[in-house]
């Protein structure tokens, strides 16, 4: 028997429904409402190869609506990713490959980590900007070797959600013609049926941002979703909507339109009744054969990889540069050399001392390493002049231009992120984004994101502290740094001088795994004097930048930023009255806690517990360091409108109360 297309549709709606049932949790009721759009997607368009996940020219499917990640799991079943049905047995349970919501290496062909709803869309956009901007710059008019498609799922939570918009005006604006988001319309979220608090002209909205929209699709009908693709496939200048009306838990006698299917088991009698309902008399995860060869006879991915294949060898021989480049930019490999050179550009900052505040510092960074780094994208929220992101070699990636490298984000923090976790994903890309330190809680989730995903994303924050001045308290972060630093996997830097902004810039483009904030300052920081392995140091995390003479110290003053020069002072302060003080900077708290646990101690001895750190921050997150017998110097409320120093003294951030903290611990 020939399995008809809802025979296959089929498979996943029961995969999903039984995978649920067991598991006792999960979303049944999307992937039964949105396995007819599913199946013709992916039997009939979508480009992939499931023996090689990591094709580099493959579509990109991304499950924006992750609650539904049945539907995913059972798609990569069916079509013969590594993921055997044992693993959606397994659904939801600990160590297995379909956890609750789809997780980016964690599950063979799962493109990135969803879940929080829009999220998915945003990266999405990213990923479709990657393709553009890399088919812009390698592809020549005989060779289209960068030329795939961004599908995305989104249901109605997606586009209730502030992200959405942020993304999706974007989208239109860089002209996304390879990006096709399917809108799961089904008027159901968890509260029940939205007409109470979803009501917008969604499509009207779309097509405002410029996107083609395509309404009023049947979204159990294959022949209309055929349709509709085939129209989203013409257009190659707007990115398209495609807008699917659907029943929620299609094929459940009592429950599909209901909320009630939405984010809990059908219950055992109601799978029974919806297997009887569609025709399924197979036992809880059994598919049988012919419903595995009608998903897996159209499979030609591994052919399509091989046309390709063949396509990248002719480039590679017309083009042998472009050829390398690509590949070296697709593997996340730096290119050779850029360690050396940006060693010795620290080596050179070192021997000149400039007195520039670290968001300057940042800028001649980036306009040092930028040139070495073609892969180096990025942009900021509006704040360019004040992040200083622009660098020599910015340009705009509205422009025509084959090296297109900058990204005005406009006020869209949330987005921002999130499209740059997209960029990472997508790979052929190094992206960073900018705002003022206060507006990462605008971004707080993407970032949070970056780290789980994770993503290699460079997160630039300028303004790092009551020192932005008269903006005032709305404009001044406090607890943001900590907040930060306790992100799991988010490396956080906040140095002390042009020479550490350096390093840091360095850290953040070399690490692979995980994202890495870079925290500068508004105001100049004075330049610190280090011997060549005290540079060296820095990479650690945690070094002692000041020791006494003799080697002997009765205390330890620790500080991060502008604080670092407070420490010196206060240190020559203390030596000049017989007390003997080593400071430590400490620009990156996290790296400094993953160095072995010898250079630790020999940075921060356990015999030495007279200990205080300075920051213009909370000052909670330091006793870890200071222990409960130690100082901080720091700031527990909400700052003020007025000069930096009239505002450092007004909070105690001085040299004056360091040295006070130090004399009280003697």
């Amino acid at each position: 028997m020939t399995p008809t297309r809802r025979d296959l549709a089929n498979a996943i709606r029961f995969l999903a429904a039984d995978a649920v049932e067991q598991a006792k949790s999960g979303h049944p009721g999307m992937p039964m409402g949105m396995a007819d759009i599913a199946e013709v997607l992916w039997n009939d368009f979508l480009r992939h190869n499931p023996n090689n996940p990591k094709w580099f020219n493959r579509d990109r499917f991304v499950l924006s609506n992750g609650h539904g990640s049945m539907l995913q799991y059972a798609l990569l079943h069916l079509s013969g990713y590594d993921l055997p049905i044992e693993e959606l047995k397994n659904f939801r349970q600990l160590h297995s490959k379909t956890a609750g919501h789809p997780e980016f290496g964690h599950t063979p062909g799962v493109e990135t980590t969803t879940g929080p709803l829009g999220q998915g869309l945003a990266n999405a956009v990213g990923m479709a900007l990657a393709e553009k901007l890399l088919a812009q710059r390698f592809n020549r008019p005989e060779h289209a070797i960068v030329n795939h498609t961004t599908w995305v799922f989104l249901g109605d939570g997606c586009l209730m959600e502030g992200i959405s918009h942020e993304a999706a005006s974007l989208a239109g604006t860089w002209g996304l013609g390879k990006l096709v988001c399917f809108w799961d319309d089904n008027k159901i979220s968890i509260d029940g049926n939205t007409d109470g608090w979803f009501t917008d002209d969604t499509a009207a909205r779309f097509e405002a941002y410029g996107w083609q929209v395509i309404r009023k699709v049947d979204g159990h009908d294959p022949v209309e979703i055929a349709q509709a693709i085939r129209t989203a496939q013409a257009e190659s200048q707007k990115p398209t909507l495609i807008c699917c009306r659907t029943v929620i838990g299609f094929g459940s006698p009592n429950k599909a339109g209901k909320e009630s299917a939405h984010g809990a088991p059908l219950g055992k009698d109601e799978v029974a009744a919806a297997r009887a309902q569609l025709n399924w008399p197979y036992a809880p995860f059994e598919i049988p054969k012919e419903i595995y060869d009608g998903w897996r006879a159209g499979n030609i991915g591994l052919v399509r990889e091989e046309e390709w294949n063949r396509t990248f060898d002719a480039y590679a021989r017309q083009y042998p540069e472009l050829a390398a480049e690509l590949t070296r930019r697709s593997h996340g490999e730096l290119p050779d050399g850029f360690a050396e050179a940006a060693r010795a550009y620290v080596e050179k900052l070192q021997a000149e001392g400039p007195v520039v505040a670290s968001r300057k510092a940042s800028q001649m960074a980036l306009d040092v390493f930028g040139p070495l780094l073609p892969e180096l994208i990025g942009g900021s929220a509006d704040l360019a002049h004040s992040n200083l992101t622009l660098w020599k070699g910015s340009k705009s990636v509205t422009s025509t231009d084959a090296n297109a490298n900058y990204i005005y984000f406009g006020v869209r923090e949330f987005g921002m992120s999130a499209i740059c976790n997209g960029l990472a994903l997508h790979g052929g890309f190094r992206p960073y984004d900018a705002t003022f330190l206060v507006f990462s809680d605008y971004s707080r989730n993407a970032l949070r994101m970056s780290a789980l995903i994770p993503a290699n994303v460079v997160h630039v924050f300028t303004h790092d502290s009551i020192g932005l001045g008269e903006d005032g308290p709305t404009h001044q972060p406090v607890e943001h740094l900590a907040a930060l630093r306790y992100i799991p996997n988010n490396e956080v830097w906040r140095p002390c001088d042009a020479v550490e902004s350096a390093v840091a810039w360095q850290r953040g483009l070399e690490r692979r795994d995980g994202p890495t904030c870079l925290v500068f300052s508004r105001q100049n920081l004075a330049h610190q004097l280090r011997t060549a392995a005290q540079l060296g140091d820095i990479a650690r995390g945690g070094y002692v930048l000041n020791e006494p003479a003799g080697g002997h110290f009765d205390l330890i003053l620790i500080g991060t930023g502008s604080e670092v020069e407070l420490a010196m002072q206060a240190a020559r302060q203390l030596e000049a009255e017989g007390v003997k003080a080593r400071v430590v900077s400490m620009p990156s708290t996290n790296h400094f806690d993953r160095q072995p646990a010898e250079w630790r101690e020999s940075v921060l001895p356990a015999s030495c517990r007279k200990r205080v750190a300075v920051e213009a921050g909370v000052t909670d997150f330091w006793r870890k360091y200071v222990g409960l017998d130690g100082a901080v110097v720091g700031i527990d409320t909400f700052g003020a409108s007025a000069p930096i120093d009239a505002l450092f003294k007004h909070f105690g951030i001085t040299v004056d109360a360091v040295v006070a903290a130090a004399k009280d611990l003697s």
